[in-house]
């Protein structure tokens, strides 16, 4: 009987980390999934309602940069430490795309 007692200790002690490394974790998956072909075909002269068939609604509406739309993508698998990150930015003069900022970096804020 007390032969027992360790193994039962060492069950007790083991089985938590054993059921934590099963637990499943979701895919964080927030923004706009924009596919290369649709980004590529925006280009500057476009009206806005153009890009928003092409593109879909940006992901930030920015009160105070009207000219301004923000497509956004962030995609992080489960327990994968790879996180996919994309950025792109298109710019409006008098209604028409006069720049487009294709890939920048997504960092968050320090």
């Amino acid at each position: 009987m007390f032969q027992l007692l360790p193994a039962i200790r060492r069950l007790v002690l083991l089985l938590p980390l054993a059921l934590a490394a099963c637990v499943y974790r979701v895919d964080v998956q927030q923004g706009n999934l924009l596919k290369d072909k649709d980004v590529l075909q925006v280009e500057v002269g476009m009206t806005r309602s153009q890009v928003q068939f092409l593109l879909g609604t940006p992901m930030v509406a920015d009160s105070f940069h009207r000219d301004r739309w923000d497509y956004a993508y962030y995609l992080r698998k489960g327990r994968s430490p790879d996180i996919q990150r994309r950025w792109i930015v298109v710019y409006f003069e008098s209604d028409r795309v006069s720049k487009i900022d294709r890939e920048l970096a997504l960092k968050p804020s320090s």
